[in-house]
């Protein structure tokens, strides 16, 4: 994979501007926050974060992928001041799951999810190298 750089753009933090690979795409499904069983732990939003991008590794884990072949990751919250305020323990957990792979990446605010108590949907598109 060859991350995407337009000369004289400031270097983005967390993300990558774009992302050029080739292989088997792998595409995951929106991940909420919930357990394996799909019941939430927590109604916190680090906590439904943290969960949901252990839920895209083990989708991608069962696909023979990992974070290294992540090329786009979209985020659906609920929250956007809370997603801005809580930036730092948000990092964190996303380096604890996926360590430093960071893809192309789009956050949205949403005013609802499918299910009532989720805070956050992760879906992303990986690419297995041929």
């Amino acid at each position: 994979m060859q991350k995407l750089q337009p000369p004289g753009w400031a270097t983005p933090k967390g993300y990558a501007n774009g992302i050029a690979a080739r292989g088997t795409l792998v595409f995951v499904g929106g991940q909420i926050g919930w357990n394996a069983a799909q019941e939430f732990e927590s109604d916190d939003f680090i906590h439904q974060t943290k969960q949901a991008l252990q839920n895209v590794h083990a989708v991608l884990t069962s696909a023979g992928a990992g974070p290294e072949h992540m090329a786009r990751m979209t985020w659906y919250i609920t929250d956007r001041d809370e997603y801005n305020t809580r930036l730092r323990e948000l990092g964190s957990a996303y380096r604890d799951v996926m360590g430093k792979h960071f893809p192309a990446m789009t956050c949205v605010e949403v005013s609802r999810l499918v299910e009532a108590r989720a805070k956050v949907e992760i879906e992303v598109t990986a690419v297995l190298p041929d």
